[in-house]
């Protein structure tokens, strides 16, 4: 038995909002940025559910391009939190306004 498409799309609305409250609502850096991650996941899932249910390799091919994107995302952020640690000692959003070079 296969599982419907619309299963896929309520999984990946249901990450999505999850993730949005998240970046909209939360004052941490980090979770902030692991929200990021869960709104790009929900995306991922709904690019392998359509291409699956279409029998195209484009879904797919567009979910490992976000991937790829998505662990560049990561590598530049944690390294600018790890400069703003060092520098103001807080991961709050509300702390950190201006960044001066």
């Amino acid at each position: 038995m296969m599982v419907p498409l619309w299963w896929y799309i309520v999984l990946g609305v249901v990450l999505f909002v999850i993730g949005a409250a998240g970046v909209l609502l939360r004052r941490n850096i980090l979770v902030v940025l692991m929200s990021l991650e869960l709104l790009l996941n929900s995306v991922n899932i709904n690019f392998i559910a359509f291409g699956r249910y279409h029998a195209d390799f484009r879904g797919q091919i567009f979910a490992i391009f976000v991937i790829a994107i998505t662990a560049a995302e990561v590598a530049v952020a944690l390294g600018i939190l790890v400069a703003l640690v060092r520098n103001k000692s807080t991961l709050k959003i509300d702390d950190v306004t201006v960044m001066k070079g």
